[in-house]
């Protein structure tokens, strides 16, 4: 079986993505990685993604579209192995792609040729004004090997501005501040929308709260993708 995982920023769409390819067998399948994994290979794609992030431009929708074409086919061969030696299928979960309604058609089109499909397209879904205080009240120790992490509205540490663990100094990364966050979620929202339309009017589209707990947005996530595949 094949998903699609749909979040914003700060949803703990990364989080819950392995979540359920534990779950349910899956190769976890993100855009980045794909593109890293091309470039590292040197394929023929790899190589033009890599002229064209070099020049600080955006990797083209046909470019992606075959590198996402070849992982596919590399998951087809390595399931066929696995059934010719008495194992299990293993699916795919899509994460980060499809960002727009020409990659999904296009993504429907490759798995058909392969003979498989999306089974199921799950989104997470939670207030902006949620996210903004998950993000923008994050707080990260400047100790590096430290690894403190708080949030000044959820899990403020004892002492304000100081960590827990080692008393360094906590700092807030660069990007968490509300504007950068606010235009992230104004072109997911932007790109998103007509997707999750798209994957409603096939029956496929699963909504999950995620303003609760890690462990509870986990158990509607996995329970939700399970019933919609009946699994």
């Amino acid at each position: 079986m094949n998903a699609v995982l749909f979040g914003p920023p700060g949803s703990g769409k990364g989080t819950q993505a392995r979540a359920v390819c534990e779950r349910f067998a899956m190769a976890h399948v993100s855009t980045g990685d794909l593109l890293r994994e091309a470039v590292a290979d040197q394929t023929d794609l790899g190589r033009q993604a890599q002229a064209i992030m070099a020049a600080g431009k955006l990797v083209p929708d046909d470019l992606v579209g075959g590198i996402v074409r070849e992982r596919i086919a590399r998951e087809t061969i390595a399931n066929e192995r696995r059934s010719a030696c008495g194992g299990n299928e293993r699916g795919i979960l899509f994460d980060g792609y499809p960002r727009n309604l020409e990659q999904a058609r296009f993504l429907d089109a490759c798995l058909q040729d392969f003979g498989t499909r999306i089974d199921a397209a799950a989104v997470l879904e939670i207030a902006e004004e949620e996210l903004v205080k998950r993000i923008c009240g994050r707080r990260l120790c400047s100790n590096d090997p430290c690894g403190g992490s708080y949030n000044i509205y959820s899990m403020p540490p004892r002492e304000e501005g100081k960590c827990d663990r080692c008393g360094s100094d906590l700092i807030r990364r660069k990007d968490d501040n509300e504007e950068t966050l606010r235009e992230r979620l104004a072109v997911y929202s932007g790109q998103t929308a007509p997707i999750l339309g798209y994957y409603e009017e096939k029956d496929l589209l699963i909504r999950v709260a995620a303003n609760g707990s890690v462990s509870d947005v986990r158990g509607s996530l996995l329970s939700g993708i399970a019933a919609k595949c009946g699994v």
